[in-house]
């Protein structure tokens, strides 16, 4: 931490603690090392602010890549656990539960489709998605088997599993790690002709991000998932939907498709849809897709057992009321007018929708990682990605004179920044 920007910048700034030291140190030799998370320690979570271990507070602008949208320690789905927990946790698929119904049944009808089918992680839904499209293309649309093709988008994160990072371009995510799954094509984000130049006669679906979240908070033209949504139609391919990080209320709609007017066959759910209390994740669409699947072909031993159930439940009722969209939508015009303001003083670009933003820095000034360890120094916890671009993604339940706060602490960052740079000259 000594080394950081943060203290070439403010000396005087304190290093950790020995407490804080000492936890990260413990993680460091006993945790395998697949994150490079900012040196700070997390204890204890309220609304869109959480605590270190030393009492220090901190705004929370990642919400766990939009899993705790409604806030830390949310009361509402506290209580839905809670009250959960003192009945039954886990039954397994092999016999029925009261909570799964009832679930199943309140989520296919926010989405407006017919089926679900849970999960728990964001990976495993897109798994799933990938197996349901092709059990569909071989036994309703025909393919040969061992055929089927997906079309997915240059750019893309869904998750790092074998499978997935088969189809990823992120050398960070792919290499190393083949032989690689065949089956996918990729083609240019937001190109509908190169989708349509990619789908043949073995295509059973294309897979897409409405918004690429960990390529940047990237927002296609508004005609590109219209477009796409037309070519699925009308070469009998599947549109299928991962809303895991833009979906249920980030963006200020229940999805991301919404803001265009596009009904994907599938839906893929996750993160906010365990309201940051346990890992909870869907496959959303209608009985003439998922019906598709018989048992024995797919599970989970976790999936849709009675605790996340419940929680997911008490997601669905939040959502079901529209507030969060609202909120969602109100904030985030708020955080892109006064984001658009730091354009030229050290921001280059800024993109959005809802209350998710991707801010790319001038390099010249410091790389993502940089800057989001500034402003932890301030106390704001944001998340870099690629370069030099950091994003801003706090809990929809978050105060308008906090956010204001946390784009004046990002000011404050880049100021010091140009000063250092043009002191440097």
């Amino acid at each position: 931490m000594t080394d950081t920007v943060a203290h070439r910048i403010h000396p005087s700034t304190p290093a950790p603690t020995e407490r804080q030291a000492q936890a990260i140190a413990l993680e460091d030799e006993h945790a395998a090392h697949n994150y490079h998370p900012l040196p700070v320690v997390i204890a204890e979570g309220q609304g869109a602010w959480v605590t270190d271990i030393d009492g220090r507070r901190y705004l929370d602008c990642l919400a766990a890549y939009s899993a705790v949208n409604f806030g830390h320690s949310n009361p509402v789905l506290l209580d839905a656990a809670r009250a959960q927990l003192d009945r039954i946790t886990l039954t397994s698929r092999a016999f029925h539960n009261d909570q799964l119904g009832p679930f199943v049944t309140e989520l296919a009808a926010l989405a407006g489709k017919d089926m679900v089918l849970p999960m728990n992680t964001g990976a495993e839904a897109v798994e799933t998605a990938i197996k349901v499209a092709r059990a569909w293309g071989y036994r309703v649309k025909g393919v040969p088997d061992g055929r089927a093709n997906i079309v997915v988008m240059a750019g893309n994160f869904h998750g790092r599993t074998t499978t997935i990072v088969s189809f990823s371009d992120d050398p960070d995510a792919r290499d190393g790690f083949g032989p690689y799954t065949p089956g996918f094509r990729s083609v240019p984000y937001g190109d509908a002709a190169a989708v349509a130049d990619a789908i043949d006669e073995d295509t059973v679906a294309v897979l897409v991000e409405p918004i690429q979240g960990e390529a940047g908070v990237v927002v296609p033209s508004p005609d590109f998932l219209p477009a796409v949504r037309a070519l699925c139609d009308e070469r009998r391919v599947l549109l299928v939907a991962d809303e895991i990080q833009s979906g249920l209320g980030r963006v200020g709609a229940t999805f991301a498709c919404d803001l265009v007017g596009v009904v994907p066959d599938l839906y893929l759910l996750g993160k906010a849809l365990g309201g940051g209390i346990v890992p909870v994740s869907a496959v959303v669409g209608n009985r003439d897709v998922l019906g598709v699947l018989h048992p024995g072909e797919h599970g989970s031993t976790f999936g849709g057992n009675p605790l996340a159930a419940a929680v997911g439940r008490a997601v669905v009722a939040l959502l079901a009321t529209g507030e969060p969209q609202e909120r969602a939508e109100l904030l985030g015009r708020r955080l892109r007018g006064d984001l658009v303001r730091l354009m030229g003083h050290g921001v280059r670009e800024v993109r959005g929708a809802g209350l998710w933003a991707g801010i790319d820095i001038d390099p010249a000034l410091a790389t993502g990682r940089e800057v989001c360890e500034l402003l932890m120094e301030r106390g704001v916890l944001a998340k870099d990605t690629h370069g030099s671009t950091i994003r801003l993604a706090p809990p929809i339940v978050v105060e308008p004179g906090d956010l204001d706060w946390a784009v004046e602490q990002l000011e404050a960052v880049l100021r010091e920044l140009g000063e250092r740079e043009f002191g440097e000259r």
